[in-house]
């Protein structure tokens, strides 16, 4: 008589989370419906009578107009110019952010010494500074910079200075213990320790950096996506001004999404991750 032995998964390898991505699945299944449902509410309120077509035209013809834009050299111009602003700036702010979170939080006598000033500084929104920024810069890029990397900065800052804050008292002492240089004590202690937070500043000042990107676009004038919006608006061009909404919308999807994947790869060896993986 033979009997059937099941094949078996290898040695340490883990069984699929079937539910898990059941669970995954149903999220994105109904975050699809509920996109699918604000266009259908989009294109009927206009037929309906409750809302003019002149301010909110049917999903349609903003879908048409996206088409149209996408047409157009201008509009591939604007979206470099809105991108490489979001990403130089963004860039400043982590590499900024860094270094001063690492130094101040690691040393009790400059979080003393800041911890006021940074207090004072962080709430100041930067829209406040938009005066300072064209008469420094005018409408250049310089202008955009200056706010999204204002604005992003106090994001990886704090969250970099509450990670250094962070690590296991007994891991300092066996360092110390050890007589590691200041070297080693980033690279072994501090910076595991702190860079689960540094990603979180990472995704929180690059949702912050877009929108302040637009912003500066919108307001100022500086070359990208927020000044095409600013004249399609003054022109009385709605459908064209709604789809360069949606492209912005679908921008800071991409950018939130994006940040958390790499957030996910970096820190797959740490406990939140592989708990969420798990």
């Amino acid at each position: 008589m033979t009997e059937t032995v099941a094949p078996q998964a290898p040695a340490g390898a883990a069984a699929p989370d079937r539910p898990a991505r059941w669970r995954r699945g149903g999220d994105m299944l109904l975050g699809l419906l509920g996109l699918a449902g604000l266009v259908a509410l989009v294109e009927l309120l206009p037929h309906t009578g409750l809302v003019s077509a002149d301010y909110l035209p049917p999903s349609s013809e903003i879908g048409r107009a996206l088409v149209s834009e996408f047409g157009e050299s201008a509009f591939w111009v604007a979206l470099r110019e809105t991108l490489f602003a979001w990403a130089v700036g963004l860039a400043i702010a982590v590499g900024a952010g860094v270094v001063a979170g690492v130094v101040i939080g690691s040393v009790p006598f400059l979080r003393s010494l800041t911890a006021s000033t940074i207090e004072f500084l962080r709430p100041i929104p930067s829209v406040a500074l938009i005066p300072l920024a064209v008469l420094l810069y005018g409408t250049e890029l310089g202008s955009s910079l200056l706010l999204i990397v204002y604005a992003s900065f106090w994001q990886v800052l704090i969250q970099v200075i509450y990670g250094v804050q962070d690590v296991d008292p007994v891991a300092e002492e066996t360092v110390r213990s050890y007589r590691l240089g200041v070297g080693a004590r980033i690279r072994y202690l501090l910076w595991p320790t702190a860079l689960p937070y540094v990603m979180t500043g990472v995704r929180l000042a690059a949702a912050v950096a877009l929108i302040l990107a637009i912003t500066a676009e919108l307001v100022i004038g500086a070359p990208g996506l927020g000044s095409r919006i600013a004249v399609a608006q003054s022109s009385n061009a709605i459908p064209d001004m709604y789809a360069l909404v949606v492209v912005c919308g679908a921008l800071g999807v991409a950018v939130n999404v994006a940040a958390r994947a790499i957030e996910r790869r970096v820190l797959a060896w740490h406990q939140s991750i592989r708990g969420e993986v798990g």
